[in-house]
């Protein structure tokens, strides 16, 4: 471990709070970026890791999906083609601090577990394997190949292999993740829960009923040239800072922006571009045109009000408002739908959205206006009880004006980890369908199983019951990242087995099965040689472009696998070396891979060839290429919903786990959430002032906030009360200390996804 790795946890005292920022990215952001960069990186080595950031021979991001400019769209990428949360992630990858054996020799594993996610993640990058064996107090070293027979043993030794958990992040390639499924359905299961099951599981249910594909419909050039983009339950300034560029081209090509949010977040109010004269020395771009601060869980309604009103000026109008012609011959169940909508509850829309009714009727007279129009969601939006039914709506609404298959407009979920949306394309889902089982199971000769596997909530609810005995993480931070924390921990605990694949130390380390392994890998940033030569991935961003990532960095330790060479190993010791696919081979030359992935998952013909290209390929998506609709009516469905929103008792408030602007999902760069003016502090809760003086307490008072839920309260210890102008009757605390209030059987209806938006809490005085 290097000097400069903090010694001290965070010390929740020093909290400062400053007034929240009115415009995101700017000089700041310039300076915060190379200021992380040297600290974990140095100089020289900041140099060369960002130059090849998202360059077309360079790396991909470690960070977030969104998509880089395409050459065939007239658009070409920037020297800098990353953002301030790029290069932190940049700068976590590729820091020069380590964590090896004499580290867990220092340090038993009781201590490790009472340091923070920050601690935790700042000491470095992980060296060699490491193993906690039953009963022992510290991670020791152990081979390889040690390693491999130990999970082998442990696998071989359950009593079906629906014992076991395969869990999946966002940071896995293509070619990892296609073999990682391989490696599960080989062994016998379809345990492949992943991180879409918690963030973006609704959007895929959502619009698989709705046009026939769980993913987006736009391309980067489709949001540059619309009329109107809409922005909902979405804060690009932190989560996606170059979405603020493409938001910032769209602007100076006449587009108007709505931002549907119950905070005010500074990234959708301006826009300083750092890499224009303007954005470093000017005002910058100013970006909402329309801001709608909608209570948490009210965008059901909004929508629902928006769909109502184009109805009733079509019929005041007729042939003026909808585009029948796309609703004729390409959409089913109009009519049901309209029925639904004609009347409405005016007084439960304005309960449930907190809205004035004339900023809703200058809203849909936006979308009315608008031929071409982009509706971008994130979280906010798929983390509620009833998102799968919001995002319909949404849908709905873009159905109306025909507002899919056509340049400049679509659907746009904006996915969060850089290869989530790959990791689903490649096979990773409990329930994939059987064209996808049938052309694996006759590529390699094997049997695949066809029962359904567990997501990620089943999966906790399995490990909490002792039916899952053997949890394997390929990346992440599944106990940080889950809901009902205590519970998760408790889970995860009862394994015989827990193993982990990462870069870097985490939470999930610390919550250990009876035996435990950590197995470092390569990350993105750093060069992979393997007997063939020199090896790269390819990835998937959110509006399904694949293209090739290209490792350059020195490996951080010489004991590193690949992902791919970690599972092709441990798919050996496992199944045999006399196993019928060619594990081997594959570790000795990605190409194999990447020739079988073209067989077997649709839209990759020809993948080896295409991947080269400049930009790489777009995966054929048929409502966005030519409006045909894979569903059961073979047309794009309006579907019906009743409206819902969340109902809290009185003394209480609607919480929203969120992420502070120094961290990316789990990962916490720093204690600087500069955009809200929280600094150096991490358990703080997010109030209006008038809630605050009405519930009876103070700003900058100390509270535990507890949970309240149908199998009883929840409670997280010790946070500060921060006046700040949310949603009236709403709270925002950042995730993963507020994982502890999600209740594990809270989710979405169709999705399963955990309600991390809509948390009805307390707050109760500390004794």
């Amino acid at each position: 471990m290097t000097r400069n790795a903090p010694k001290a946890d965070i010390d929740e005292a020093k909290l400062e709070i400053h007034k929240p920022k009115q415009w995101a990215a700017g000089v700041p952001g310039v300076a915060v970026s190379l200021l992380r960069s040297v600290e974990q990186m140095g100089t020289g080595r900041t140099v060369r890791a960002l130059r090849m950031v998202n360059q077309q021979q360079g790396f991909d991001c470690p960070g977030c999906a969104w998509p880089e400019p395409q050459q065939a769209d007239g658009e070409h990428r920037k020297l800098a083609e990353f953002c301030e949360n790029g290069a932190k992630a940049v700068a976590e990858e590729a820091t020069k601090r380590r964590v090896g054996p004499e580290f867990f020799a220092a340090h038993p594993v009781s201590d490790l577990a009472a340091k923070s996610d920050y601690w935790l993640g700042q000491q470095g990058r992980l060296t060699e394997p490491m193993v906690l064996r039953e009963g022992a107090s510290h991670y020791e070293p152990i081979s390889w190949d040690g390693a491999f027979s130990l999970v082998a043993e442990k696998l071989g030794a359950l009593s079906s292999p629906d014992e076991a958990v395969f869990y999946t992040s966002g940071r896995t390639s293509n070619e990892a993740a296609f073999l990682y499924q391989l490696l599960v359905r080989s062994f016998g299961t379809n345990n492949l829960p992943d991180c879409s099951n918690m963030c973006h599981e609704s959007s895929g249910a959502a619009l698989s009923e709705a046009t026939g594909i769980g993913k987006g419909s736009v391309s980067l050039a489709d949001v540059h040239h619309a009329d109107l983009i809409v922005v909902v339950g979405q804060n690009p300034g932190t989560n996606h800072p170059r979405m603020l560029s493409a938001l910032e081209e769209a602007k100076a090509g006449g587009a108007k922006i709505i931002a549907v949010n119950p905070l005010p977040e500074a990234g959708l109010m301006r826009f300083k571009n750092p890499q224009s004269p303007r954005g470093v020395v000017g005002k910058g771009t100013s970006l909402a045109d329309e801001f709608a601060q909608v209570r948490l869980g009210g965008d059901l309604a909004l929508f629902q009000a928006i769909g109502h009103l184009l109805l009733s000026w079509e019929d005041a109008a007729p042939g003026t408002v909808l585009d029948h012609d796309f609703i004729d011959g390409s959409s089913h169940g109009f009519e049901e739908f309209a029925k639904n909508l004609r009347e409405i509850d005016w007084a439960a829309i304005d309960k449930a959205t907190g809205l004035e009714r004339r900023q809703i009727v200058r809203i849909a007279r936006m979308i009315c206006d608008s031929q071409r129009t982009v509706y971008c969601w994130a979280m906010g939006v798929t983390q509620h009880r009833h998102a799968v039914a919001t995002i319909q709506e949404i849908t709905n609404v873009a159905l109306l004006r025909g507002m899919i298959g056509k340049p400049g407009a679509g659907l746009c979920p904006v996915r969060g980890h850089s290869n989530v949306q790959g990791d689903r394309t490649m096979g990773v889902w409990e329930k994939m369908p059987e064209d996808f089982l049938a052309r694996l199971e006759s590529e390699f000769g094997i049997p695949v199983p066809r029962k359904h596997g567990l997501d990620t909530v089943d999966a906790i609810r399995a490990m909490r019951a002792g039916k899952g005995k053997a949890f394997l993480g390929m990346g992440g931070n599944f106990a940080a990242a889950s809901p009902d924390s205590e519970l998760t921990e408790r889970a995860l605990s009862a394994c015989e087995l827990t193993v982990h694949v990462s870069t870097k130390l985490n939470r999930s380390h610390v919550v250990h099965g009876r035996t435990a392994l950590i197995l470092p890998t390569l990350g993105r940033t750093e060069r992979d040689t393997q007997a063939s030569g020199h090896q790269f991935v390819t990835v998937e961003d959110s509006m399904s472009s694949v293209h090739s990532s290209h490792g350059r960095l020195q490996p951080a330790s010489r004991h590193l696998l690949s992902e791919v060479a970690i599972i092709c190993r441990l798919a050996r010791a496992v199944l045999g070396d006399e196993h019928a696919v060619p594990w081997a081979e594959f570790e000795r030359n990605y190409d194999l891979i990447r020739d079988r992935i073209a067989r077997v998952v649709p839209g990759c013909e020809d993948y080896n060839a295409r991947v080269r290209q400049p930009d790489g390929f777009v995966l054929p998506h048929p409502p966005r290429d030519s409006r045909e609709f894979q569903t059961g009516t073979g047309k794009a469905n309006f579907t019906t919903s009743e409206l819902e929103f969340p109902e809290v008792p009185p003394g209480r408030l609607l919480l929203q786990t969120l992420r502070s602007h120094d961290q990316y999902n789990t990962t916490i760069y720093g204690l600087s959430d500069r955009y809200r003016g929280i600094e150096d502090a991490r358990r703080v809760v997010l109030v209006h002032a008038k809630d605050i003086a009405e519930l009876g307490f103070t700003d900058g008072e100390i509270v535990d906030l507890v949970s309240e839920w149908e199998d009883g309260d929840r409670r997280a210890e010790s946070f500060r009360i921060v006046a700040y102008p949310t949603a009236r009757g709403c709270a925002a605390a950042y995730f993963p200390e507020a994982n502890a209030l999600v209740p594990l059987d809270s989710v979405a209806k169709k999705s399963n996804t955990p309600v991390s938006k809509a948390i009805v809490v307390r707050l109760a005085r500390r004794d």
